[in-house]
């Protein structure tokens, strides 16, 4: 039997009500496109919300008619894989904010007829998690098995414990951090900077006359994939290989390296908005749980009921392992059920993308435990 999905679908919704957000605005009838795989069983016990990260989507799992690229977390999502879609209902959304689909900057403000551009109102995890509470209730979902997600999607999987206690039975929390610290914001910073000074970024009105960022958008992805990449893996990679096999003594890409990073920046502003890129830097810069508790993480923690997996990567220096342990040490402190990980990997943050093995064991046996 073949463990990929084909011929994936993606769905669209548009959700009933406001949702309120924490910067004191409020969104009507939001769109939300998202994909599922599996079957979603008679009594609803056995759907996973998969939530992305900065740069995700909905797509997270198969392909697409006629298309050969896969979702960005198929290692890990099918049949017979960790996340198993011959038992479980797997739901994941493109969150609000986002440009592929789902009410976010690019999108058309009925108010006005144009996009809503730099309009678009900053939203944060927890608001992620109550849209996607929405789409819980219009999908009849009461109770999640499970919410898995890496990096910010770990966050948003973090923020469903607390927002959510009875709503959830297990939390798969992966290459995350209980807040960023001021090198991550600072990192995130330089990127918004990037773009923010692009002469086409127009103050955010870009969509309006026929513009795009692209160049300050190719920067901020250059400087964010370092981050995701270990000093190992990039030396296993490229190392000092010359593309032409000599030094030209310019400033053209002459690495490897050089290129590859050009070749990323390049793709991701041919796909990706840039206000939405701001948007997400801010959703990362602004999690922070144990801020409405005087700092005490564990306090934050204090109405979980969800059992917990916290999964860290030895390489991975953009959300350290030691920042992992943090959630599980006062986690522990709260007296709650969470179990840990740290899986020893060359690929750097981007190590929760891969289908190590030991991390495919143990988050499969915490799902089907």
């Amino acid at each position: 039997m073949s463990n990929s999905l084909e011929a994936i679908e993606v769905n669209k919704i548009t959700l009933d009500g406001k949702l309120e957000l924490e910067c004191g605005q409020d969104i009507e009838n939001i769109d939300l496109v998202y994909e599922t795989y599996g079957t979603l069983n008679s009594d609803a016990s056995n759907a996973i919300l998969i939530c992305h990260a900065l740069s995700g989507n909905h797509h997270a799992a198969g392909t697409y008619q006629n298309e050969e690229r896969p979702g960005w977390w198929d290692a890990l999502i099918g049949p017979e894989k960790a996340i198993n879609t011959n038992k479980f209902f797997v739901v994941c959304p493109n969150n609000i904010g986002g440009c592929h689909g789902s009410t976010g900057p690019s999108s058309i403000n009925k108010q006005t007829g144009k996009s809503y551009g730099p309009d678009f109102p900053i939203i944060t995890v927890a608001d992620w998690v109550r849209c996607q509470s929405m789409l819980s209730d219009s999908l009849g979902i009461k109770v999640w098995h499970a919410v898995i997600g890496g990096s910010l999607g770990g966050m948003q999987a973090l923020e469903w414990s607390c927002l959510f206690p009875k709503r959830i039975k297990k939390a798969g929390i992966i290459a995350a951090a209980p807040k960023l610290s001021a090198q991550n914001i600072a990192f995130n910073e330089v990127a918004r900077q990037a773009i923010v000074n692009d002469p086409d970024f127009v103050s955010g009105r870009y969509l309006d006359v026929g513009k795009s960022p692209k160049q300050g958008l190719k920067l901020a992805r250059m400087i964010g994939h370092i981050t995701y990449l270990s000093e190992e893996a990039m030396r296993n990679k490229f190392g000092r290989e010359l593309k032409e096999g000599k030094l030209k003594f310019g400033f053209d890409a002459e690495f490897e390296v050089e290129s590859y990073l050009r070749y990323q920046g390049d793709v991701f502003s041919e796909s990706f908005d840039a206000n939405t890129y701001l948007l997400m830097t801010k959703i990362l810069d602004y999690f922070d749980p144990a801020d409405k508790f005087e700092g005490k993480l564990d306090k934050a923690f204090k109405e979980i009921e969800a059992q917990l997996l916290i999964v860290s990567f030895s390489t991975d220096w953009r959300f350290s392992p030691e920042r992992s342990k943090e959630i599980v040490n006062a986690l522990i402190k709260a007296k709650k059920d969470v179990s840990y990980m740290e899986i020893d990997s060359p690929h750097g943050h981007d190590s929760f993308l891969f289908a190590d093995k030991e991390y495919v064991n143990g988050l499969s046996s915490f799902l089907e435990n």
